[in-house]
């Protein structure tokens, strides 16, 4: 389903593209720490901590930071085997409705006890427990909120994006 742009979508969306297709480069960097860290565990005997937690931090840091993308693509995970058998007039509803009773709730609730749970963090000047392990953990957390506020970002310009398509565009009497 092919949705009309908006004055939010076309100022939101590139700046939402760009970050994705940066983000797009950390799983190559993932890719060498994963490699460094079996070859240097399985060849040389030595694991590092971390490796291993750098690993864990670049895996979050692609996942959240790419989550807006994937939702301004409509590149998300649902039910597709339902949804693609729809009529796109009923497609924009089921998204319309899903956006704003169940994604932007949750992002409010995530972004509502993120926040004080990364100033916490940054406050205490959090560590990892592990021996050897990342200090700074709060930088990590923070990624959490930032995942979250960019995926709001992308909800509310698909939403813009869905209303147009129901309510004002060419089709919009098909949506009854």
């Amino acid at each position: 389903m092919e949705l009309p742009e908006t004055p939010f979508s076309r100022l939101v969306d590139p700046v939402l593209d760009w970050i994705g297709n940066a983000t797009s480069w950390i799983w190559v960097v993932l890719l060498a720490v994963i490699v460094c860290n079996v070859v240097l565990r399985y060849a040389l005997a030595e694991g590092r901590i971390e490796f291993e937690e750098i690993q864990w931090h670049l895996y979050s840091v692609g996942f959240m930071l790419g989550l807006g993308y994937a939702l301004q693509h409509d590149a998300h995970v649902r039910v597709d085997v339902l949804h693609e058998r729809f009529r796109p007039s009923t497609q924009a509803w089921i998204d319309l409705y899903g956006i704003v009773l169940f994604l932007l709730p949750f992002i409010a609730l995530m972004l509502i006890y993120g926040v004080p749970f990364v100033v916490d963090s940054f406050v205490t000047s959090e560590i990892s427990s592990s021996p050897g392990g990342l200090p700074y953990r709060w930088a990590i957390k923070s990624v959490l909120v930032i995942g979250f506020a960019l995926l709001g970002i992308a909800a509310l310009s698909r939403l813009t994006r869905l209303w147009k398509f129901l309510f004002l565009g060419p089709r919009a009497g098909d949506a009854r």
